[in-house]
């Protein structure tokens, strides 16, 4: 970053309720409820700025009508865009469903903390996620595969309601033809395309063998999922400060203002929202 985009890039910082003009350049349709949407940032000296880590979340804006914490999918290590993976759930996302290409949104943020994706590399890494839970893992999963030598085994447990509701096909057909990806998923109610497993996605931790001394896990889904994910990784023996989970609240202003978010005496926006289960141990109503 030259000088003076650094300058101009902190400016900008100093007003973090002020949003970014984006332009959307693709939307790709994932199921009948979510879409994925990339944005580039207009102005060109904080699109080259801009910086984030996998496990952070933007504030979207549709102008006039509110905003929405959205969790980044895309990689840190891809740049120049971004890509948020929206469910069509509530006033801001429908309005976001309605846009098309070259309509302008806002985005604020980055905000909260990431995935401690350095601590990990030399590591193992096993990757959990439930439902819509992979769209922020996705960021964490295409970052450690732009540096994929800097990890050992990679372990991605996949579960979903149904065939219909599985989000990112083209990358898990990637991710499964790979030899140093070991990907396996399940659903709850298959159907007659389904030939995978069947049933939690906790019933895969019988398929899989870790070194707990040397694996990092990672979680992301509905909240009932995490207490009985984080049994069956304690089972195997990961550390509880090897044990990393996203609690998304409502992040209403992203900088620990409003007090929406609140995670026992904590707040997801500026705290978490990743946290370790060691730090999760000590926060109430956290699971």
């Amino acid at each position: 970053m030259g000088v003076n985009s650094s300058i101009a890039y902190r400016e900008l910082q100093a007003n973090p309720f002020r949003p970014w003009a984006a332009r959307i350049t693709s939307i790709t349709q994932l199921t009948d409820k979510e879409r994925l949407f990339e944005f580039r940032l207009i102005d060109e000296v904080v699109r080259d700025a801009f910086d984030f880590e996998a496990g952070q979340f933007m504030e979207l804006s549709i102008f006039g009508v509110g905003e929405a914490p959205i969790s980044i999918s895309s990689a840190p290590s891809k740049q120049g865009f971004i890509e948020l993976c929206v469910r069509n759930s509530g006033t801001v996302t429908g309005a976001l469903h309605e846009k098309q290409c070259g309509d302008i949104v806002g985005l604020r943020g980055p905000f909260g903390n990431g995935f401690p994706f350095e601590e990990m590399k030399g590591h193992d890494v096993l990757l959990v996620a439930g439902g819509l839970g992979i769209a922020p893992l996705k960021s964490l999963i295409n970052h450690i595969h732009d540096e994929r030598h800097e990890f050992g085994k990679v372990t991605i447990l996949l579960g979903a309601r149904n065939p219909g509701e599985i989000l990112f096909h083209e990358e898990f057909k990637m991710w499964k033809h790979r030899e140093d990806f070991d990907l396996i998923m399940t659903v709850d109610q298959p159907d007659d395309t389904w030939d995978g497993d069947v049933g939690l996605v906790t019933k895969l931790f019988d398929k899989i063998e870790l070194d707990p001394k040397n694996t990092y896990g990672a979680i992301c889904g509905p909240p009932v999922m995490y207490r009985y994910v984080i049994e069956e990784m304690r089972k195997k023996n990961l550390d509880v400060d090897h044990i990393f989970m996203s609690f998304e609240r409502r992040m209403k202003c992203g900088i620990g203002m409003c007090g929406h978010c609140g995670v026992g005496h904590q707040y997801a926006c500026i705290d978490g929202p990743v946290f370790s289960y060691w730090e999760a141990m000590n926060l109430q109503e956290a699971m």
